[in-house]
């Protein structure tokens, strides 16, 4: 198991600083919420730590320094993560658009694959797609699934990689209540299996409800972290972010 750290992360565009000497950890083998308004900086982070923008400060992977590495070589190292646009091709099937999320070497056995057994699925498409809940789903395409359907494509896409540590961008995102409590079940599943998450997401219900950890990022800067516990208690947090979506978290909790 590996785990993420940040150590005084700062990015900087123009004369605004998006995020402010942050330092935060994501345990291994923990599922750890990242929270905040709009604006926090949230996804900015998830940027500088997978390589998209650059940023000042540290990035260790598994305890090591992983900032001066391109994108790609930081998600060789198992760092993987999903994006808010889910950027999906329409003109492919669910499996292909999963199997596209492979390592190279994982996607020349996979295209061998599909020319010799034009109706085969590999078992890493098939895991993947069975952890997000959508197995029974690789011949259709995109354009046939639900908004939040085509979200957790996304994360099989990023599950099929294999990762050490997950990034996810609001992977909730068009799911209802229901859908959203089996995606944190599934998170925990996945974690259970050996994979440190960090999850950027609104929905207090999935954050409060599953994370074993959460960060509160407020103007770029760290405001508070703690336990699902801590942090819905914390007056600070409360009167700056949370408000009355605590006792609505609070009653997705108790159910």
């Amino acid at each position: 198991m590996s785990s993420l750290e940040v150590r005084e992360l700062s990015v900087t565009f123009g004369g605004v600083r998006a995020v402010d000497t942050v330092t935060l950890k994501a345990e291994a083998g923990k599922l750890t919420g990242l929270i905040g308004p709009n604006g926090a900086g949230k996804t900015t982070l998830l940027d500088a730590c997978t390589g998209f923008v650059p940023s000042r400060g540290e990035v260790r992977l598994a305890g090591e320094r992983i900032d001066r590495s391109p994108a790609y070589r930081r998600a060789r190292r198992g760092l993987i993560r999903t994006f808010q646009t889910l950027d999906l091709f329409d003109d492919l099937t669910v499996g292909d658009n999963v199997a596209a999320g492979t390592p190279p070497e994982g996607r020349r056995r996979w295209w061998h694959q599909l020319r010799s057994m034009p109706s085969a699925t590999s078992a890493a498409v098939r895991e993947a797609l069975e952890a997000v809940g959508l197995d029974g789903c690789a011949a259709l395409f995109p354009g046939q699934l639900s908004q939040g359907q085509r979200s957790l494509v996304s994360l099989a896409r990023a599950l099929v990689a294999r990762p050490d540590v997950l990034l996810l961008d609001e992977p909730a995102a068009g799911l209802d209540s229901h859908e959203s409590d089996e995606l944190g079940e599934r998170l925990a599943a996945i974690r259970d299996k050996g994979t440190t998450i960090l999850l950027v997401e609104h929905d207090m219900g999935l954050v409060l409800g599953h994370c074993d950890h959460v960060h509160v990022l407020d103007g770029g800067r760290m405001l508070a972290s703690g336990t699902p516990g801590q942090i819905r208690e914390n007056p600070v947090v409360r009167a700056a972010y949370l408000g009355e979506a605590t006792e609505a978290a609070e009653e997705g909790i108790a159910r």
